[in-house]
């Protein structure tokens, strides 16, 4: 009789897998994960979900890494993307990839967005599912929106100041809008600053816990499945996520790899000249996927401005986010939803001819098209020339203000939140914009400096400079301030 052989024992892989399934319980969250049932099987319709996942963590990780150089300030931000871009191995390419994967961001979104609309996922007790998308949206919008500013360069500036604008069109409260996104009524560090930590910390903060609670959204409701299937009784054959579906998401994850670190190594993204607020003739545009919005608002002047910046879009807002209360029918098929199908494709086509009419309006007014070139050709430039530190070594240790005096210390606050360094520099070292404060101006007398701060002189005022509003006792601050940089 044959001897009896011992199992083959187990592999290292398979030790392992055992080891971290009794401590963490991995093989229910994998089966939980994968083999979530799709009604009528996988499709590549689906796949928007995933990319968008996939495109966070790429975002994620390339921000952390651009992060590492970056410093918020007005000073030094534009110096240190130049220098990322210039001077630190695989920068420009990395920088690329996290410019071209914001905008692959909204694409994907949009296209995530027409998909469940045209479907009718939105029926069938997914009224949650889709609100909680709908304020990813916009938190994906506000993410692309305080990035922008971040490079400091011309365009970054002046497209900010733009949309910084807009929020003082609000009734009420847009004045307060604008000074809190700026921290002053100036564009300076305060405001970039600002932008960092909303961009780093707080709308990804924000974005995690959306993103947890719509998947968990997703998975309460269960995938809607093609649009002849009913969204409350589903009754087509299920397939399990795993393989099929997870293939098709791997294999457009891929493409998208591709794409975009095409686009990062034969198209990289530029970095123009540092920004200047004195520049007059600066044409400002916003990034692509806010053209529609800044066309919109031409149109909008005088007493009707409040019905083109409020009200429409507040009803438009609302109608997309309240579409699964408003369209109750079960009825999936677009072409039986001829009402909300319309609507929405009318909306949608109005987006696109506002943004191709802003790029048509530019190409038409000759003025503005040269001014545009000659942007182009100042970055062009830009990125030409070597990377140089600005200044000298100094530009990097801003003057010491003495801490042993209070009102000193007082000073440098109000010569911040005055967003006097947006163009004095950090620390009064000066800019392309203004003269630097510490040496001989410092040493001007109390009086002349207060008269000075108070009235401008006229060459003072056509170099920017805007009279001093602040109360007594912070002038008296700030001049303290002044006079203790050396």
């Amino acid at each position: 009789m044959p001897e009896a052989t011992d199992p083959k024992p187990p592999r290292l892989g398979q030790r392992i897998y055992r080891w971290l399934d009794l401590r963490t319980g991995i093989g229910a969250l994998l089966h939980e994960a994968l083999d979530e049932p799709i009604p009528g099987g996988a499709r590549w319709a689906y796949v928007f979900g995933s990319v968008l996942l996939f495109l966070f963590i790429s975002q994620t990780i390339t921000g952390i890494f651009l992060a590492l150089y970056y410093v918020p300030s007005a000073t030094s931000a534009h110096t240190t993307v130049a220098y990322i871009v210039k001077e630190v191995t695989g920068g420009s390419f990395l920088r690329s990839l996290h410019a071209y994967g914001s905008s692959a961001v909204v694409i994907v979104v949009l296209l995530h967005l027409i998909q469940t609309y045209l479907y009718g996922a939105y029926k069938g007790r997914r009224e949650l599912l889709w609100i909680s998308g709908c304020v990813l949206l916009a938190l994906m919008l506000a993410m692309a929106f305080t990035g922008y500013l971040l490079p400091w360069d011309q365009k970054a500036y002046f497209a900010t100041t733009v949309g910084t604008n807009m929020a003082s069109d609000v009734p009420l409260i847009g004045t307060w809008i604008k000074r809190f996104m700026r921290g002053g009524d100036e564009m300076g560090t305060l405001t970039v600053s600002r932008f960092f930590v909303a961009h780093v910390f707080v709308i990804p903060a924000m974005l995690i816990a959306l993103i947890a609670t719509h998947v968990y959204l997703f998975r309460k409701a269960g995938a809607a499945g093609p649009p002849s299937e009913d969204p409350v009784n589903p009754r087509l054959p299920t397939e399990r996520f795993y393989p099929r579906q997870v293939v098709m998401d791997t294999i457009i994850a891929l493409v998208m790899i591709l794409i975009l670190g095409s686009l990062a190594h034969f198209a990289p993204t530029e970095l123009g000249p540092k920004a200047n607020p004195a520049e007059t003739q600066y044409v400002p545009r916003p990034e692509w996927y806010y053209l529609p919005i800044f066309q919109w608002l031409k149109y909008w002047r005088g007493p009707y401005a409040i019905f083109g910046i409020i009200v429409i879009p507040a009803i438009t807002a609302a109608l997309l986010v309240l579409v699964p209360f408003i369209d109750r029918r079960l009825e999936r098929r677009a072409w039986r939803r001829p009402i909300a199908v319309g609507v929405f494709v009318l909306i949608l086509s109005g987006f696109v001819f506002m943004g191709l009419m802003s790029v048509h309006d530019d190409q038409r007014d000759p003025s503005i098209a040269k001014q545009v070139s000659r942007q182009h050709e100042a970055t062009q430039q830009f990125m030409r020339e070597p990377f140089e530190p600005e200044g000298t070594a100094s530009s990097f240790s801003a003057p010491v203000v003495a801490v042993l005096d209070p009102l000193a210390a007082a000073g440098k606050k109000v010569y911040e939140g005055e967003s006097c360094d947006a163009c004095h520099g950090e620390g009064g070292i000066g800019s392309a914009a203004a003269p630097k404060l510490a040496g001989a101006t410092a040493q001007k007398s109390t009086d002349e400096l207060s008269n000075l701060l108070k009235k401008p002189t006229p060459k003072m005022i056509d170099g920017g400079m805007q009279a001093v509003n602040v109360s007594d006792e912070d002038l008296k601050a700030l001049i303290a301030y002044i006079k203790s940089l050396k």
